[in-house]
């Protein structure tokens, strides 16, 4: 059976060239019914951005690694990150984006946002939350920090309900790591590569696609 055409586009295939940029988005709208949802949010070959007013996490942990997968035209891609972790995570303003760049039949670049915890409604809950992040900008207070721990230690927390090593993470044992009780960052900036989390609660959820670049979350 032949693609379905409207307006001169061939939707199936448009669908497909979209899928690195959004499917990991549809477990949301998904689970909006149950009101939370275990969540993986990658961007196969691309980095997006993230923007917050506030984040209030505890247990933090951080150490590097490195995030694995392919290019949008399907090339092993490795790229360095710091990954952040947080039993749990509390988001106010949450603004998530990420762009598809130099779609064909003459659609051009395209702009997934996501935003979620804004005026009016609960803020963002995450987890068990993960972020592979290559940048970030913020104001940030820590509550009994421990740096320069190494990343194995993170396997053994000092606390009960802390977490450790990201599963499935590569981290060099002896690598430098820190973790505190609690973390504040206000005014986050950030590009990552993934973002995983045992449940993610999405109040007031606003998904869009816009073209061009202009509503970008920064």
């Amino acid at each position: 059976m032949s693609s379905q055409v409207r307006g001169g586009t061939r939707w199936k295939r448009f669908a497909l060239v979209m899928v690195p940029s959004v499917a990991a988005t549809a477990a949301v709208g998904i689970g909006l019914a149950q009101g939370a949802l275990a969540a993986s949010f990658s961007v196969s070959g691309q980095e997006f951005k993230v923007k917050a007013k506030e984040l209030e996490g505890y247990d933090f942990v951080q150490y590097g690694s490195v995030a694995s997968g392919k290019t949008l035209d399907g090339k092993p891609m490795n790229a360095p990150v710091a990954v952040s972790g947080f039993s749990e995570a509390y988001i106010t303003n949450m603004c998530q984006s990420v762009v598809t760049p130099d779609l064909p039949f003459g659609i051009g670049n395209v702009t997934l946002r996501l935003e979620a915890g804004g005026k009016g409604h609960d803020r963002v809950y995450a987890k068990d939350l993960y972020l592979d992040v290559s940048q970030l900008d913020a104001d940030a207070k820590f509550k009994n920090i421990d740096i320069g721990v190494a990343a194995g230690s993170l396997k053994k927390p000092k606390e009960p309900g802390a977490i450790g090593i990201q599963p499935g993470t590569q981290a060099k044992e002896e690598g430098f790591a820190q973790r505190a009780d609690e973390a504040v960052l206000t005014n986050v900036r950030q590009k990552a590569w993934a973002t995983t989390a045992g449940t993610f609660n999405l109040s007031g959820l606003k998904l869009r696609l816009h073209k061009g670049t202009d509503e970008e979350c920064y």
